[in-house]
């Protein structure tokens, strides 16, 4: 009842109402975009290919679009490139001094940042869209009716495609930041995340079909719902935890009062990078399946692609590794120990037991080091174990990876910011009782 009360009290901030009311109103038209054909393509004979079809090499893709792909839609790219955009930039400033110093630059800094990202979304965009172009000329139906349509030619079906997809991908980025700045925030975040929940019906409806056509039994769907909820309560509960380093804060003599000594902490959580590795591992997992798509005839380019492909054992221990490296190269950009001991000692905190200045930073890599370890295994274990828990129990939807990580995130972002509007307006929020901890988004 709280919770209910919660999201009836969200109704009565107009301010918060309108912002929902925006948002809901851009979410739509993202998703009307799905539905609308690239020119040039057989609708049919695209619907007939996908439906025999289902484990191709963009299979995966397809998911964080929200199934655009598998429509050849103008929004296949879905929002993807600029997330891919962002982090090559975002990683180059740990490497390029130049880049560095630009970065700290306050608002004009952020500002040159993000119109850097932008001409790299554009180029990812053209390359990626050169390649969905390249796969669906190269592809026809098991009837042999080609996905283009009559009269088509593959030339100018590749320019028409790549300038129409690099187009929908800038419209995508320019919703994104329409809802940040006039919605309810987290833009980029939320239209991935109404793209993955988009997927969610109809695997609802695919699992009915199969318990009411007696393909699955009822104590069987009951197991794998239950391993869904497991699935995601041990993603909500790793996601929350936190290691608590304790900190103390001097006495001082203020006229006849004795001020500070009060103890605090500085929490870790214990997936300090998020998702980050996860969808940078997925972005190159993905590059494989992108050149095999630029030699569809070349048998051999196919099965290297297809090495890549979710469920092989050469993705799952590749896409391990991957993960568990850029679980610790994204925590040490996040977090640097020599900054945080220099903060601590400036505002006279300290860590009992340390030593000020290069023994607290030491101690705080070394805690950072431990922590990052799980953090990192359970990255690879939501994304790889379910893969296998799908096709143990011929599940028609995947849960798991960094859909879901993203799906979660999100969703507690979004609550903690309606809660703070709540209390900020002396309403009560979701919970009486602790805090809801959300991921920052993209």
């Amino acid at each position: 009842m709280q919770a209910l009360q919660g999201f009836l009290n969200i109704l009565k901030i107009k301010d918060l109402r309108d912002k929902i009311i925006f948002t809901l109103g851009v979410l739509a038209i993202y998703r009307l975009g799905g539905f609308v054909p690239l020119p040039g393509i057989n609708s049919t004979a695209i619907a007939e290919f996908f439906s025999k079809n289902s484990n191709n090499l963009f299979g995966l893709y397809n998911t964080f679009v929200g199934g655009a792909l598998q429509r050849a839609s103008i929004f296949s790219l879905g929002i993807m490139p600029y997330i891919s955009a962002s982090i090559i930039i975002q990683l180059m400033g740990t490497v390029v001094p130049s880049i560095a110093q630009i970065q700290k630059q306050g608002q004009e800094g952020r500002a040159k940042m993000t119109q850097w990202t932008r001409y790299g979304t554009i180029i990812i965009s053209a390359l990626q869209a050169f390649g969905v172009a390249t796969w669906l000329g190269s592809q026809a139906t098991p009837t042999g009716q080609s996905l283009l349509a009559a009269g088509v030619g593959h030339w100018s079906f590749n320019l028409l495609t790549v300038l129409t997809l690099t187009t929908g991908t800038i419209f995508i980025m320019w919703l994104g930041e329409q809802i940040t700045a006039r919605g309810i925030g987290n833009g980029i975040s939320l239209i991935i995340f109404i793209g993955i929940m988009a997927q969610m019906p109809r695997a609802i409806i695919s699992e009915a079909e199969m318990v009411l056509s007696g393909e699955r039994s009822i104590p069987m769907e009951a197991v794998i719902l239950a391993v869904v909820l497991a699935i995601i309560a041990f993603i909500i509960f790793i996601d929350q935890g936190t290691r608590r380093i304790p900190l103390q804060s001097p006495k001082r003599v203020v006229g006849r009062k004795i001020m500070g000594g009060q103890s605090s902490f500085l929490p870790f959580k214990v997936n300090t990078a998020g998702v980050m590795p996860v969808i940078f591992g997925s972005a190159i997992m993905f590059v494989p399946a992108q050149l095999a798509s630029y030699f569809p005839n070349i048998g051999v380019a196919q099965t290297f692609g297809e090495a890549f492909l979710p469920g092989h054992w050469v993705y799952s221990i590749v896409f391990t590794v991957l993960i568990v490296f850029f679980s610790y190269f994204y925590t040490a950009i996040m977090y640097n120990p020599k900054d945080i001991a220099e903060n601590l000692k400036k505002s006279g905190g300290f860590i009992p037991g340390v030593r000020p200045g290069r023994r607290t930073a030491e101690f705080i890599d070394q805690i950072l080091t431990r922590v990052t370890l799980p953090g990192a295994i359970f990255l690879a274990v939501i994304s790889v174990g379910p893969l296998y828990l799908k096709q143990a129990m011929n599940m028609q939807f995947y849960i798991g990876g960094t859909s879901v990580l993203i799906a979660i995130g999100v969703a507690l972002e979004t609550l903690r910011q309606f809660q703070t509007h709540l209390q900020n307006q002396h309403y009560e929020g979701f919970m009486r009782k602790g805090k809801i901890r959300g991921r920052r988004g993209f």
